[in-house]
């Protein structure tokens, strides 16, 4: 490859693109690697093949259909990881309709406004995880679930929801179960279903999911047929994926990490999705390692230092291990090597994209020198360009840090209902700006340097201190905050708060912190707080955060994290 004389790049490529929808290519995996494993569930004891898969997920689709959903609709998803969530997956591809990702760790202001924003008409969700009481959230929300038949919910809070589907045992007034679900659709619905194959185009969106937004609000990235399924095909080509692997998935299935990285990347190439449980356990991870003979992993990088950190790491067999993907956080370069030397994982790749971009526009590959693996997000992925941009949107050289900016088949329709947002985010001629500040070498390796964004990452989750500044505004006791994000040992980064309290008023972190509780995500509540009468200020009047920052690194005796 000849030395970059400018920081542009693009993905030439021999092999094309996949022209069809994830339902078409879904049933022709279905059909070529019919009788091995699609889908281990360890916690739930399922052990489906390619084609018992295609057969749970046939009949969803046409229950969905019974139920009188139609191409289009959007349908929520509120669940950890099991196979219902896989089934909804390719269900709502089949039948056309949009499957929105819903955090499971969203709590009632958030799930409210998830719901309301894109107008779902069903929802899925799961009866409880960890300290998530999903029920008794939707109940607080829609106390008319109690008087309602299934099917028929007519919510003051959520006005465009009609239908609600229950995943697990036993019998709810307002809901369906999911597995009564399974046995509604009859012969026409599947004769709709197959009609539908040949009508659906692959440009259609069909996922939505949210992301954290600087102005507030989530925003709910809108993506394709044909963005999501050929991310996952190339994904799994960077890892040389086949009908042999199997791959042990234990980050969630509501991120992009999940659902592409893991379940199209498998599905594209006849591999077996492997989950270990519900949420993250490194303890159960390696177990399933083991058990399984797993042969790709992926995680986030606390992932990978809870598993290597383990008590009982050294007595776990993963010598099956080849590959797999860490992504989701800057990745400590002795946790890469680790990975590598104790894990058994050669041919580790590190991915680096964003949820707008389906996700991933840089990777690494199996080929690249170790020092490249552990010290780079990679080239471009296949038919992807990508930029890197100063102030005034002018490629820089080689080496020269700027915007990382981002164009092709893997950029998101845009923001669901949001003109105003997605115009600031993909430009006239169509490059989708990241926000992140990356360089380019002459080889045209990627490392991200930092972030233009005001975003924190906390254990891979994306945070933007001003959402959970807008949420803490609603305390009545609160005049002004500022959220900025400090180093972590465990996490990378934790959340800190700067408040000014109303005149004449008092308060504790504890009191913030519960107001906080089951109305955000655990992880979005600050850890620290510190109650001020002003802020750092310029004298234009802005915030300098970055003082706040240096002043709690200082006063708490962190330390700057190192990072890939």
């Amino acid at each position: 490859m000849p030395k970059l004389t400018q920081s542009y790049v693009h993905g030439a490529s021999s092999m094309p693109l996949i022209g069809e929808t994830i339902g078409v290519h879904f049933d022709k995996a279905a059909a070529q690697w019919a009788e091995r494993d699609a889908l281990v569930v360890r916690h739930q004891d399922v052990r489906w093949t390619y084609g018992e898969l295609q057969r749970r997920v046939d009949a969803f689709a046409a229950g969905l259909l019974a139920l009188g959903l139609e191409p289009g609709d959007r349908v929520g998803i509120w669940s950890p990881n099991n196979s219902e969530w896989v089934i909804a997956q390719f269900a709502t591809a089949k039948a056309g309709l949009i499957l929105v990702n819903i955090n499971p760790a969203y709590r009632l202001a958030e799930v409210e406004y998830a719901l309301n924003k894109v107008g779902c008409k069903a929802l899925i969700t799961a009866q409880v995880f960890k300290s998530s009481e999903y029920e008794k959230m939707l109940l607080e929300l829609a106390p008319e679930i109690d008087f309602s038949t299934p099917g028929h919910l007519r919510a003051k809070r959520l006005p465009t929801l009609s239908t609600l589907i229950r995943i697990g045992p036993g019998e709810r007034r307002g809901f369906f179960r999911f597995d009564d679900v399974l046995e509604m659709g009859g012969e026409a619905e599947l004769k709709q279903l197959s009609d539908l194959a040949t009508v659906l185009q692959f440009d259609d969106p069909i996922n939505i999911q949210f992301t954290s937004g600087t102005t507030g609000a989530p925003k709910g990235a809108t993506l394709t047929h044909h963005n999501i399924v050929n991310n996952g095909f190339f994904i799994g080509e960077a890892q040389r994926l086949d009908e042999r692997d199997r791959v042990c998935i234990p980050v969630p299935l509501y991120h992009c990490f999940g659902m592409v990285l893991g379940n199209l990347a498998c599905i594209t190439h006849g591999a077996a999705m492997v989950y270990p449980t519900e949420g993250f356990e490194p303890l159960a991870t390696l177990e399933t390692v083991e058990q399984e003979r797993c042969t790709a992993l992926y995680g986030v990088p606390t992932m990978f230092i809870a598993e290597l950190g383990h008590p009982d790491f050294k007595r776990f067999d993963l010598a099956s291990l080849r590959t797999g993907i860490m992504a989701g956080s800057p990745c400590p370069i002795e946790v890469m090597r680790r990975c590598i030397s104790e894990m058994h994982m050669s041919e580790v790749t590190i991915a680096y994209g964003m949820t707008e971009t389906s996700p991933v526009s840089m990777q690494t590959s199996c080929d690249d020198p170790l020092e490249r693996r552990v010290g780079t997000v990679g080239r471009v992925h296949p038919h992807v360009e990508v930029k890197i941009v100063d102030d005034d949107g002018r490629i820089v050289a080689p080496g020269t840090p700027g915007e990382l900016c981002t164009r092709g088949y893997s950029v998101m329709l845009g923001y669901w209902d949001d003109m105003e947002r997605t115009s600031e985010a993909i430009d006239r001629a169509g490059w989708m700006h990241t926000g992140d500040l990356a360089t380019l070498d002459e080889a045209g390796y990627c490392n991200i340097v930092g972030r233009l964004k005001d975003m924190v990452i906390r254990g891979g989750e994306n945070i933007y201190p001003r959402e959970v500044e807008e949420f803490l505004y609603r305390h009545p006791k609160i005049e002004a905050v500022q959220v900025v994000g400090v180093p972590d040992a465990r996490f990378g980064e934790e959340l800190c708060a700067w408040v000014k309290l109303k005149p004449g008023e008092a308060a504790a972190a504890e009191e913030i912190q519960a107001f906080c509780k089951n109305q955000i995500a655990h992880y979005k509540i600050p850890r620290y707080f510190r109650f001020v009468d002003e802020f750092p200020m310029t004298v234009t009047g802005k915030v300098q955060k970055f003082i706040i920052r240096e002043r709690m690194i200082e006063e708490l005796k962190l330390t700057e994290r190192a990072t890939a």
